[in-house]
C-alpha cells in the first residue's frame, strides 16, 4: 500500500535505523531502455562492496530488494542466462533501472535488506513481508478466562508471549493440544465467560458453548460452574510450561503413554504419543529461542559500527568510538538501551530481526568472540 498512489520518481531507499545517526545513505543508479545498456552501466559502476540493491520497473516502482557481499558480482549474475535462477530472470526482465547502496558490512546488508522490504513492500519479495513471513508468537490472552493462541503481533490483549516460532501445522496442533491439556477455553471472543463468584443476577448452570467440556478438555468457564481460581491456576500452569519452568506435563504424558501401551490400549497410546511429540517439538523450539535471547545480548563491533544487540535483536547502531566525543555518545546510547530493559519483542518484525542475528552468529561463530559486554564497552580504553 505504500506505493499505491506513488507517482514521483524513485530517488533513494530512505534513512536507516541500522546505521549510526551521522552516517549517510547514498544511493547510486544504473538505468537504460535495453538490458544491454543496463548491463554495461552495472559493469562500469557497481562496486565490489557489500550493500543492498533494488530493481525498478518502467513505472519507477520498486519491485525487488536484495542484499550482496559484493554488489558488482551479485548484480552481474542477473545478466547471465546460464545457471541463473528462474526468479532472477523474471526480475531482470521487469527491471528498467537498478539502484544500490553501499553499507559497511555483510551483516549490515542483512539488516538493511529487511528494513527496506518492510518499508517498500516490493511485490517480488517474500521474506520479511507481513502475512508472508511464516513466524508467529504463542500468546496467553488476558482475562477473564485466559487461553492460548497464535499471533504475528503482540497486542494489549496478551499477558504473556513466547517465541517466535515457525507458523507451521505443528504450531497450530501444539496450541490446540496445550489448551486441551490445561483445559483452557479456545472459543471465539464473543463467548461470554461466567464465574460463580461474579454474583450473576440469574445464577445457575448455563449450557456449554461447545463439546469440549463434555469430553473433559475444557473447564467450561462459559457455564458458570468453573471456579475462577481453578481456571487461573491452569493458565499459570500453561505459562510455566511455555516459559520452561515446569515441563512435568511431558513427563506425565510419557508415563500415561507407556502405561497405555503396557495395557495394550494402543489407540490411546498412539494419541498420547502424537500429543507428546508435538509438545516436545514446541518445548525444544521455545528453549532454543530463550537460549538465544539470554546469550545474544552484547555489543557487536563490525566495520566501524557498534551494533547494540539485546535479546537476539539489533536495537540500535552507533559509530565505533574513536575519541572522547564519540565514546560519550556511544556510552549514553548503551546505558539507555541496556539498563532496565528486558523484553523488547512486540511484533513479527522483531521476530525477523531475531532470526537474522541468530543465524548470523550460528553461521559465523568466530564473530561472537569480537563482541563486547556492556561493562567492556563502557570502560575507558587503556592509555
Amino acid at each position: 500500500m505504500t506505493q499505491l498512489f506513488h507517482d514521483a520518481r524513485f530517488l533513494d531507499f530512505g534513512p536507516s535505523n541500522y546505521l549510526p545517526v551521522m552516517a549517510a545513505c547514498r544511493t547510486a543508479r544504473a538505468e537504460g531502455g535495453k538490458r544491454s545498456a543496463l548491463h554495461t552501466q552495472v559493469r562500469l559502476l557497481a562496486p565490489n562492496q557489500p550493500g543492498v540493491y533494488g530493481m525498478l520497473d518502467g513505472d519507477e516502482q520498486l519491485v525487488y530488494v536484495g542484499k550482496a557481499k559484493s554488489l558488482r558480482t551479485r548484480l552481474l549474475s542477473y545478466f547471465r542466462k546460464k545457471g541463473r535462477p528462474r526468479k532472477a530472470g523474471k526480475i531482470i526482465n521487469h527491471a528498467r533501472s537498478i539502484v544500490w547502496e553501499v553499507v559497511p558490512s555483510e551483516f549490515a546488508s542483512l539488516l538493511r535488506e529487511l528494513e527496506l522490504i518492510r518499508r517498500w513492500r516490493p511485490r517480488w519479495n517474500v521474506q520479511g513481508q507481513p502475512l508472508r513471513r511464516r513466524l508467529t508468537f504463542l500468546c496467553l490472552a488476558r482475562g477473564p478466562a485466559p487461553y492460548l493462541f497464535l499471533s504475528r503481533k503482540i497486542t494489549s490483549r496478551v499477558q504473556s508471549a513466547f517465541g517466535p516460532i515457525t507458523a507451521s501445522q505443528n504450531a497450530i496442533d501444539a496450541v490446540r493440544r496445550l489448551n486441551d491439556w490445561f483445559k483452557l477455553r479456545d472459543c471465539p471472543q464473543p463467548q461470554e465467560m461466567i464465574f460463580p463468584d461474579q454474583g450473576d443476577l440469574f445464577p445457575g448452570v448455563r449450557p456449554a458453548g461447545c463439546l469440549r467440556m463434555e469430553i473433559g478438555t475444557c473447564l467450561g468457564p462459559c457455564t458458570g460452574t468453573c471456579d475462577r481460581r481453578d481456571y487461573n491456576a491452569q493458565a499459570r500452569g500453561a505459562r510455566a510450561f511455555l516459559s520452561g519452568k515446569d515441563l512435568t506435563p511431558l513427563e506425565e504424558m510419557q508415563a500415561e503413554m507407556q502405561a497405555a501401551a503396557l495395557a495394550e490400549q494402543f489407540e490411546r497410546a498412539a494419541a498420547l504419543r502424537d500429543r507428546w511429540t508435538v509438545l516436545t517439538w514446541l518445548a525444544e523450539r521455545l528453549a532454543r529461542v530463550r537460549k538465544a535471547q539470554a546469550e545474544l545480548s552484547f555489543i557487536y563491533p563490525s566495520a566501524g559500527v557498534w551494533y547494540l544487540i539485546h535479546g537476539a535483536r539489533v536495537v540500535d547502531a552507533v559509530e565505533a568510538p574513536r575519541d572522547a566525543a564519540t565514546r560519550k555518545l556511544a556510552g549514553e546510547r548503551i546505558d539507555a538501551l541496556y539498563r532496565g530493559r528486558s523484553d523488547l519483542l512486540d511484533s513479527y518484525e522483531h521476530a525477523d530481526g531475531m532470526m537474522i542475528v541468530m543465524q548470523w552468529f550460528r553461521k559465523y561463530p568466530a564473530e561472537r568472540k569480537k563482541c563486547l559486554t556492556v561493562v567492556q564497552a563502557l570502560s575507558e580504553p587503556e592509555a
